[in-house]
């Protein structure tokens, strides 16, 4: 009966700030079976055009953060976790179920003016939900099954997952320095136009297309060069279904729609070497990578870099993506100038190409037109001088490059300059939370003006400079 009563009260008492008033915000609770983790960036920015609207991000089009990151909308995430003690004491085995939900505005609203009622309002997504059994059995075997974030380190300073991003819903298996993992891919993305990702008449309700299911399989493998290099070696099968049922014409369909194409698959290959330089502690790396995918892999746009994205238009004589490619270079840098001023650098270069034989645009599946080839390249750089213990100061100066097709090459540089509080006191770039005041300038050429090839110029119209200002938070925890 006491053991019960003690049960109760302890019940109670851990219970109890959760009951709370809103108002007592900061209540922590430990708990060795959960743990919370948290990134997010929230603000208001502004740019001086028409009456001083809401800042939008100079970036040129496709290509998301490439080019800078600093001009973000509000986000946020949160990472709860569940860790299982093995029955056995004397059992190693980690046991974690992780979720993470993400927050985030289909419009450029800010997040306290917002709701998921709203027009273009608050979105909620789960890109992770798994499970993950951790050295089984004193084995070196891991285990997970669900939806995972599933990728390698990025360039945080372009938020680009540039050589391993397989994050998806699947399962996987690691082993010392091997890693296999398979990822299905399905999608209902009327507006898509890249199988499998469209599926026809969704909204009237009539069947035209059965959905595709594209299946990934990848392994990677790592080698240690020496002490302070290591090879990563990366390969990948892509394979999606045919359509075996005899589709009836609908009055939505027309001749330039096709739904019956077969079977088809991908490949990709490539490689990553990371170079830890100067002394063990003192994190400076460089780190360079080169992938080539084929066929339905030949990798994404819009700042993306998932290789089971399709670029480009199919070979519609043949009814597949055989000829398609994509190239992707990567190399990023970070470097301690002295014990107060950090450099990070990066090179991104991408060409791809569809399966069509036109070097401009071609016709889908759907018989809508799109670019059959690309290239985009930028480089970039972050200085980073800590002043004190809570104050720094970032400057970035960025340079992008793109072509469509035939197109003249779209072209962007932009210098962002960042005056931060750092709350916690701590002398390093990846304290967080960091408070920031962001100014940015960006100059676009002729093609870009005229295109409208930005976010800021599609509202401000065609001007050869763009102009943003912020007041940012960000922060992460783990």
């Amino acid at each position: 009966m006491k053991k019960n009563l003690l049960k109760t009260a302890l019940i109670i008492i851990l219970m109890a700030p959760l009951c709370l008033p809103a108002q007592i915000a900061y209540t922590y609770v430990a708990n060795k079976n959960l743990s919370l983790g948290s990134y997010g960036r929230v603000g208001v920015d502004w740019s001086f055009v028409n009456g001083g609207s809401i800042g939008r991000r100079l970036n040129l089009n496709n290509m998301g953060s490439i080019g800078g990151r600093m001009e973000e909308q509000d986000y946020l995430e949160l990472a709860p976790a569940l860790h299982f003690k093995p029955f056995n004491d004397d059992d190693a085995t980690q046991i974690d179920v992780q979720m993470r939900f993400s927050v985030y505005n289909r419009s450029l609203s800010l997040f306290g003016n917002s709701s998921t009622s709203s027009l273009g309002g608050l979105t909620l997504a789960i890109p992770e939900i798994f499970a993950e059994a951790r050295n089984i059995n004193n084995s070196g075997i891991n285990v997970w099954v669900g939806s995972r974030l599933y990728r390698g380190p990025d360039v945080h300073i372009a938020d680009h997952f540039y050589f391993n991003d397989h994050s998806g819903q699947g399962f996987g298996i690691e082993f010392k320095n091997i890693r296999f993992s398979s990822i299905f891919v399905a999608s209902t993305d009327t507006t898509s136009t890249l199988p499998p990702y469209f599926y026809l008449n969704i909204a009237t309700g009539t069947p035209s297309l059965a959905l595709r299911q594209k299946v990934v399989f990848n392994l990677e493998h790592d080698l240690r060069m020496s002490v302070n290099q290591m090879i990563r070696f990366l390969r990948d099968f892509h394979r999606m279904g045919g359509n075996e049922v005899e589709l009836q014409p609908t009055p939505y369909e027309n001749d330039s729609v096709i739904l019956n194409y077969p079977t088809d698959y991908g490949l990709v290959f490539g490689a990553r070497l990371s170079t830890d330089i100067g002394p063990k502690d003192s994190k400076q790396y460089n780190k360079l990578a080169i992938r080539y995918g084929m066929r339905l892999a030949n990798g994404g746009d819009g700042g993306m870099s998932k290789t089971f994205y399709t670029f480009g238009a199919p070979n519609l004589d043949e009814l597949n993506f055989k000829g398609a490619y994509s190239l992707s270079v990567v190399d990023e840098i970070f470097l301690n100038l002295s014990e107060k001023n950090n450099l990070n650098g990066y090179f991104i270069f991408t060409k791809s190409k569809g399966a069509a034989d036109s070097d401009n645009k071609a016709l889908t599946y759907l018989g809508q037109e799109v670019y059959n080839r690309k290239r985009d390249v930028t480089i970039g750089f972050r200085d980073t001088h800590i002043i004190n213990d809570k104050f720094q100061f970032i400057s970035e100066l960025h340079y992008s490059n793109r072509k469509d097709g035939t197109e003249e090459p779209y072209g962007m540089t932009k210098l962002s300059l960042a005056p931060v509080l750092v709350p916690t006191g701590e002398k390093s770039s990846w304290a967080r939370p960091q408070l920031r005041f962001v100014v940015s300038l960006a100059h676009y050429n002729e093609a870009a003006k005229n295109s409208l090839y930005s976010p800021y110029l599609n509202y401000t119209g065609p001007k050869n400079w763009g102009y943003y200002f912020g007041v940012k938070a960000e922060w992460w925890i783990w």
